[in-house]
């Protein structure tokens, strides 16, 4: 339920905000997944880029981890890299 909230926060943080949602014409569920279609289809774009030849994957993870990010979810302690 964690990252269905924190897409849902992201995705209503880029509508205009007043009381209610005037603006937004989709609910809550479909708003979710149409992100998330959008964001499965980043990910196996990056997954099948094979000039990410890296035998550890290590570009292929910070790539995904960063399409995660993007919908406003937390990449997580594993993600601090450097």
């Amino acid at each position: 339920m964690d990252l269905y909230k924190e897409i849902l926060i992201h995705a209503l943080a880029q509508e205009r905000i007043e009381v209610r949602f005037p603006e937004l014409k989709l609910d809550a569920q479909t708003l979710v997944e149409s992100v998330c279609y959008r964001a499965l289809e980043e990910i196996r774009a990056i997954l099948r880029d094979d000039t990410l030849s890296d035998p550890a994957c290590f570009h292929r993870i910070e790539a995904i981890v960063t399409t995660l990010e993007s919908i406003g979810s937390h990449g997580g302690d594993r993600h601090d890299f450097g």
